[in-house]
């Protein structure tokens, strides 16, 4: 590192990078912060429309994009997948997992397919991806960075019907920390971003002015010493930070991006 030039530690252009969920709250998040930075993007996501938008606004930023129409459903789709990326952008460096679900139930009414599905999108898919994007970036033989998603969840529980959630994200802790411990030497670095409610689609409601909405996030405010929900761009700079050689001595850590929620 140049004391005249420690920004460059975060450098990441001219990399390639393939998010899964990319059309979701914390994909386009990522998406937006990598093209910004001069990425090579490959996005995908199961929605068309939904991808097709995203790439379109990294395009208009800069990045050259590569769209794939798919979910890591399966060990195939996943290595069609880093496939398409390693030919038509010339590697992988950095896999970031942003796809996954969550279904709330009291485990008194919760179907098991219910279960089974959410660890499935969360934990299985996951594991399947991150074995693909290992197999590429170890033929490479230069490294490379893997970002998985993981939630303040999997650390605590949840009074609402959280036990499939929670299960799912304590699971990816573990395999971050074991992919850690594994691919340290190949250097490999796999870490996890763990946020806290942020804004999205799905939580925009807790943000809004209603007496509902009020009860909710004031429960939930007492918890964070931050004193706020968190935003889109609190999960900016974490997902820089683990997906350039500045985390280059970080691997298999949670990095709870979470206003000091899990602290108290």
């Amino acid at each position: 590192m140049s004391i005249q030039d420690p920004l460059s530690m975060f450098d990441v252009k001219g990399k390639v990078a393939l998010i899964t969920g990319a059309s979701g709250a914390f994909g386009m998040v990522a998406a937006r912060v990598l093209a910004g930075a001069g990425c090579k993007l490959a996005l995908a996501a199961g929605s068309k429309d939904a991808l097709s938008e995203i790439a379109e606004e990294c395009r208009d930023a800069g990045a050259e994009v590569l769209e794939i129409n798919a979910r890591p459903s399966d060990a195939d789709a996943c290595a069609d997948m880093v496939a398409q990326t390693a030919e038509a952008l010339g590697s992988l460096d950095i896999l970031v997992v942003a796809s996954g679900m969550n279904k709330v139930a009291m485990i008194d009414d919760m179907e098991p397919d219910t279960f089974t599905s959410v660890m499935d999108a969360n934990v299985t898919q996951s594991w399947l991806i991150s074995q693909a994007a290992t197999r590429q970036m170890k033929a490479q033989g230069k490294g490379g960075k893997i970002v998985l998603v993981s939630s303040a969840r999997g650390l605590l529980g949840h009074p609402a019907g959280y036990t499939a959630y929670c299960a799912s994200k304590a699971a990816v802790d573990g395999i971050t920390k074991a992919l850690g411990c594994e691919l340290g030497p190949t250097g490999i670095t796999v870490n996890a971003i763990a946020p806290t409610v942020f804004r999205s689609p799905l939580t925009a409601w807790m943000f809004e002015d209603t007496e509902k909405a009020k009860t909710v996030r004031s429960g939930f405010l007492a918890r964070v010493p931050k004193g706020r929900l968190g935003e889109p761009e609190d999960l900016a700079g974490p997902l820089l930070f683990l997906s350039s050689k500045a985390s280059e001595f970080y691997t298999g850590h949670i990095l709870y991006a979470d206003g000091g929620y899990t602290a108290g």
